[in-house]
């Protein structure tokens, strides 16, 4: 009898928990809010864990980005976004002095927010945000010069896609140190357009033959590289590490133009802040710490694996 009736007891309560979770549930409206122009395929791992977790969590999180990478378009999307009264933001601090303001004028109205991807935790706690979510960049790219440090590398070249983003320059940095480097005019400032990414490696590689490593941020920098790179018949020759994955990324490091990638994973950048977000607004919850999603390296070891999932989860 009391077995039963302490049966009865744990029923009652697990029906009213998910009572009081589904009169919780209510569509909450969140905006995640990125730097990317429209042509960085990027961020489409990003869009792909929003729809899911939206779907786990029962909310509504809209993808907003300004369509040429335009910082001031981006500050206005968060200016739009706190007159909405939306539940919460999730922002990329491409760069703090442009974003500060409307993102702190966000949370003195009350909506609570997570900066993600771009950025610092110092940065984030500065702003008054609840956390931030990503990859802390000078480390990461302080690990892939050391490992390029282990391989005998002592000179390179970095290619910075997007040097109006302080923290691309953190990365190049990390890699300049982890090799022993200053940095200095080993960085170039690239630019997104393919054809002028490929043609300023080539001309630095040509002007600098005994440069032993290239390192770029990304697909919009590593896809014009490794063009130039096989171009030029360094394929194999000269060490190369790029930051995050595309199709093209792996085939370079399936065939050894690429020895490593450097993978930021995407998927929890677009999902944990999400999940944040709705505990902290359904129940007043959230991590006491930001949380770190990277670095994690990508090689011939692994590539198969990963790859399996390339362009929706990694």
């Amino acid at each position: 009898m009391k077995s039963m009736l302490r049966s009865v007891a744990i029923g009652a309560v697990l029906a009213v928990t998910a009572m009081v979770s589904t009169a919780k549930a209510e569509g909450e409206q969140f905006v995640w809010i990125s730097h990317g122009p429209d042509s960085d395929s990027w961020f489409n791992v990003i869009k792909n864990a929003i729809k899911v977790t939206n779907e786990q969590m029962g909310v509504n999180t809209e993808y907003r980005n300004p369509a040429t990478g335009d910082l001031a378009d981006m500050a206005r999307i968060v200016q739009q976004a706190a007159a909405a009264d939306v539940d919460g933001i999730i922002v990329t601090i491409a760069d703090y002095n442009v974003l500060e303001g409307p993102i702190k004028d966000a949370i003195a109205k009350g909506i609570p927010v997570v900066t993600v991807n771009s950025g610092t935790v110092e940065e984030s706690k500065k702003l008054g945000a609840l956390l931030h979510v990503g990859q802390p960049e000078y480390e990461a790219g302080l690990g892939a010069g050391e490992r390029a440090k282990e391989a005998g590398i002592t000179s390179f070249l970095c290619v910075n896609h997007y040097i109006t983003n302080p923290q691309s320059v953190e990365r190049c940095r990390g890699f300049a140190d982890g090799i022993g480097q200053e940095l200095g005019s080993q960085m170039i400032d690239s630019g997104m357009d393919p054809s002028e990414v490929a043609n300023k490696v080539k001309a630095y590689l040509t002007a600098n033959p005994d440069t032993g490593a290239i390192l770029t941020l990304g697909p919009n920098s590593a896809e014009p590289s490794i063009r130039a790179v096989k171009e030029l018949g360094l394929d194999g020759e000269i060490y190369f590490g790029t930051f995050d994955l595309s199709a093209e990324i792996s085939a370079g490091i399936k065939d050894g133009t690429i020895n490593f990638a450097i993978d930021q994973q995407p998927f929890l950048q677009g999902s944990v802040p999400i999940q944040v977000l709705t505990a902290y607004v359904r129940y007043g919850v959230a991590p006491s710490n930001s949380v770190f999603t990277g670095p994690g390296f990508v090689t011939k070891d692994n590539i198969d694996f990963v790859e399996s999932l390339a362009g929706e989860y990694r």
